[in-house]
């Protein structure tokens, strides 16, 4: 049986909170309005415990993901450090053309707390294949957030999934399988404890 790694070998991967989204209609119907005051709260947690902390921008086709738009950034609450890197991905998970495993694997750690935007789509493609990759993953679900996704039929909007109802199935995915789900204060504390 495979020890499962303690918090001391525990990284912080913030993915995609990026101004990006808030230039979107979409951001006025968020869930999650402690998004922001949760992960500043791990970010400090993971800097007191000196444990690395890793930031993620997305960049793709949409006019306010790609790299050269003024809304690709971090958004404003965020400032790393200048040892804790940004890297950049275009696929859904931080893995995927990114030197992440490698550096991670170097810096001896085999946790991943799982934080950002959107919860369903970077968030957890990442959490499952980190799982599959074999680190222990902790998935921050209120220091993630999401909005409605509309169901589209011919192009036209029938109805919509619901953030409550995406958050729900999430957590159920991931949870036993993929992930351990905790929230954020609860890993500050563990992050604290001897």
């Amino acid at each position: 049986m495979n020890r499962m790694p303690t918090f001391r070998e525990s990284a912080l991967l913030v993915i995609d909170a990026q101004d990006s989204f808030k230039a979107a209609p979409r951001w006025e119907r968020r869930n999650n309005p402690a998004f922001e005051q949760n992960v500043a709260r791990l970010v400090e947690a993971y800097r007191e415990a000196r444990l690395p902390i890793y930031f993620i921008l997305h960049s793709d086709t949409d006019e306010h993901f790609e790299t050269t738009s003024p809304h690709y950034k971090l958004m404003d609450f965020l400032v790393p450090r200048e040892h804790e890197p940004i890297l950049h991905k275009i696929t859904r998970n931080c893995f995927t053309g990114t030197p992440l495993q490698r550096m991670l694997t170097l810096q001896g750690v085999g946790r991943l707390a799982i934080t950002g935007i959107q919860m369903e789509q970077c968030c957890e493609t990442t959490a499952r294949l980190a799982a599959d990759l074999g680190y222990t993953v902790d998935f921050v679900v209120d220091a993630t957030l999401t909005f409605p996704i509309p169901h589209r039929v011919d192009g036209q909007v029938v109805g919509e999934l619901g953030v409550t109802e995406i958050e729900e199935r999430t957590c159920f995915a991931l949870r036993d399988r993929f992930a351990r789900i905790v929230t954020a204060a609860q890993l500050a504390r563990e992050l604290q404890a001897p």
